[in-house]
Order: C-alpha cells, then structure tokens, then sequence
C-alpha cells in the first residue's frame, strides 16, 4: 500500500476512461474540489458517480470542469445546472435505497473513502458519512483512503481497515459543516401540526427542508423516541436534553450534517449509530418498526395527493431522494405515518403550492405514497379517502386566497374524468 500527501499526491491517481466513486453529502471532499477547481484537466475523461445532495454539495460543478467529464448522480446540486442542459450528468431517477444498488452493482476503476487517521487498530473511521462509501469499496478495482485529520471521529460510525487500501492519501482540510439556523415562522407553524400527529414512542425521521427541519424544536414535550433517518441534524440535540429520547433506543442514521460543535457533540454523547443506506433506507427493516413516522418536504402537491419534489416551474432542480423509502415504511408500519409537510405558497405567497393537477414531466410521488399532507393552513388525512373527498380535503389546506381557483379547476378536471 503506498501512503502519501496532498492534492497532487491524490488527483495523480485520476486517468482519461475511469470511473470514480466520490463521496457526497457530507462526506465530500472539499479539500479534492478545491484541487480539481485549480487543475480541472485532471479530470479529463472522468465519469464520477455520486451522491450529491442540493443545498450540501454546492461547491464545485464537477460535470463542469472538462467538456468530456461526466458524473451520474441521484439529486442535483443548484451548481450543476449548466452540465445538465449540456448532457454531462446523468441523473438517475431512483430513491436512496435505489442508489444504494446501483451503486453495489458498479465495478468502479476507483473508489475514494474520506475518513480519519487510523486508530490504534489500524481502522480508519467513515466519520460523518457512512451512506455510500463501503457500498462502493467492494467492487471497486482499486481503492484510496483519503485521510483528513478533520472528520471527527464518531464512535458508531463506519471504519475501513487501513491495510484493505491501495493507496492512503493524507489530505488536510475543513469538512463539509452547516450552519443550525433558526426556523422561519411558516416552517414553525407547519411543525407544530406536525407533531401532533406524533405519538410517544414514535420511530422518528425527518428528511432535509423548512418544515421537517423544524419539527425537532416541537418534539420536546414527546416521550421515548427514537431516530431512524437517513440524517441527524442539530434538532436531535435538543430532544436528548430535553430527556425525550428512549432509553438505549437504538438511533440509527447515514449521515450527520451540522455545525463542527454539534459533530464534536455527537462524538462526546455516543447516541447514533451509523450505518449505510441499505440499513437506513430498507424498507423490510424500516416496516417492522413500530410507529415509524416519516416527515418530508415537497415543492408543490395537487388534488390527487400527488407530490413533486424534483419540478420548480419547467426546471428539473432536484431528483427523488430517500423520502419515498421511508414513506412505503412507514405506511407498513404498524402505526405509522408517511406525511409531506409544506408551505401552502411560495415566491412570497404570489403561487400556490397545492395545486389541482401536477404538470410536470414526472411526478415525484405516488398518491399511493402519501397518507397525510400538512400546511400552515391545516392537516389534509388522505388515509381512506377516495378522489373527491381527497380534493375536498386538500383544497381546504390551501392557502386561502387560491381556494376558489383551485376548486374551479378541479371541477373542471372532475367532469373529464367521469
């Protein structure tokens, strides 16, 4: 195994023709972008696959840096619009459980795993990302460690053995961190019918946005929960010292995303185990807990209880992500709850988020999917609902100067259909 220093040490390992497993989320490798944003031939002929994750990995277009660079990834960095229009990103349509297999099933020419120094043991810890990375080792024809004496190191976190290596690179540089910011009042209020809905006991997860970021402050006066998600954020935190969470509960997560205190926090109180997306995305493991309720966010809804979280107006922003996962968990959950929860408007409340008919080129979200859907406005119950009670329900969370518009169109929908 040859062991080595800095960013030339690791892009040397980069050739035309190869495909590369690259973390994503927050186990990217800032100090690598920055690298390859100053040597971008480097990448030249480079098809990176990974995960990365809008609003996280924004750093660095990777598609971008040559014209014969190209990535395949399962979501879309705002950054990376410009490579989309241009054909140089292969965007996957496939929830988190279904990147976890794509990417099992890939035999990449390199696989890259950002982790910290070995330990005593000569295990080198996965830190704050354990979602991809050891799915990708597997197969891989050849694998370097990227060691950063940054990543913390979680005491439940994934590690790699050293010696299983090719190559060990030691990179030095900050770690994807981000900052706890407060919650606007809409995504407060939104939380607070939330978690009404949320019963003691409950297995808990909350994918990334306003309203489900939120719902954490609003738990406190919960008993014994537990997390199953694919992230823990600060909000966790806040429910271990307000005593909410169950006792020897076993909180499992894929990833941490936060500030470095909170990581330095999560290192100190040993709470989460980390585990891959096979494990935090399954569905035969999330549907035997009891009580899992799923809370995630969308851009728009429609009568149908259809959901689109990819779609802003004619842009393609986003892709599935791991909230479909954990919403047909939760619906074979004994009770469970699979529940969007969004503003009723955007664009400072000039359009509609509930809308009578999605026109989208896809759609996100089956109605099959969704059992509940919360607004500022309201709860709309789809459970047990047929078409027109459903509209019925989903207009009343509406914001109410789109009401009346919103029920014209469906009547007019409604007379098509029979």
């Amino acid at each position: 195994m040859s062991q080595s220093d800095g960013p030339s040490a690791l892009l040397d390992h980069l050739r035309p023709g190869m495909s590369v497993y690259l973390p994503g989320a927050s186990g990217e490798i800032l100090a690598l972008a920055r690298a390859l944003s100053e040597e971008p031939d480097k990448a030249e002929g480079v098809h990176f696959t990974s995960c990365l994750v809008p609003g996280i990995n924004e750093t660095l277009d990777y598609a971008g840096l040559t014209p014969s660079t190209r990535v395949s990834t399962f979501m879309l960095p705002a950054v990376m619009g410009g490579s989309l229009a241009a054909k140089r990103v292969n965007l996957l349509p496939l929830t988190y459980y279904g990147a976890a297999r794509h990417i099992a099933a890939q035999n990449f020419d390199l696989a890259l795993a950002h982790v910290t120094p070995p330990d005593a043991q000569g295990r080198c810890s996965l830190g704050i990302a354990s979602d991809f990375a050891t799915i990708a080792w597997k197969q891989a024809r050849r694998r370097v460690l990227v060691v950063n004496p940054a990543m913390p190191r979680l005491p439940r976190a994934l590690t790699i053995a050293a010696n299983e290596a090719d190559a060990t690179v030691t990179l030095e540089g900050s770690i994807v961190e981000q900052d706890d910011r407060p919650a606007r009042a809409t995504a407060r209020a939104i939380a607070r019918r939330v978690a009404e809905l949320v019963p003691d006991k409950a297995h808990v997860q909350a994918g990334i946005g306003g309203a489900p970021g939120a719902i954490w402050d609003q738990l406190t006066s919960h008993r014994e929960l537990v997390l199953r998600s694919g992230l823990v954020t600060p909000g966790f935190r806040h429910l271990a010292e307000a005593g909410v969470l169950a006792q020897g509960g076993d909180h499992v997560v894929g990833i941490a995303l936060g500030p470095r205190e909170f990581y330095d926090w999560l290192t100190e109180a040993d709470l989460v185990r980390f585990a891959t997306t096979f494990e935090t995305h399954g569905h035969s493991a999330l549907a035997s807990l009891p009580n899992l309720v799923s809370i995630n966010s969308a851009l728009e809804v429609d009568l149908f209880g259809q959901v689109n979280v990819e779609w802003q107006g004619s842009r393609l922003s986003s892709g599935v992500g791991g909230g479909p996962d954990f919403m047909r968990a939760a619906q074979a959950s004994t009770g469970g709850r699979s529940i969007v929860a969004l503003p009723a408007a955007a664009r400072q409340g000039s359009v509609s988020r509930v809308v009578a008919r999605l026109h989208k080129s896809s759609t996100s979200i089956a109605r099959s999917d969704v059992d509940t859907i919360i607004t500022e406005h309201g709860v709309a119950e789809l459970r047990g609902m047929g078409l027109d009670e459903r509209a019925e329900a989903l207009i009343c969370v509406a914001a109410p100067e789109f009401r009346d518009g919103i029920a014209a169109e469906w009547d007019r929908l409604r007379s098509k259909i029979g």
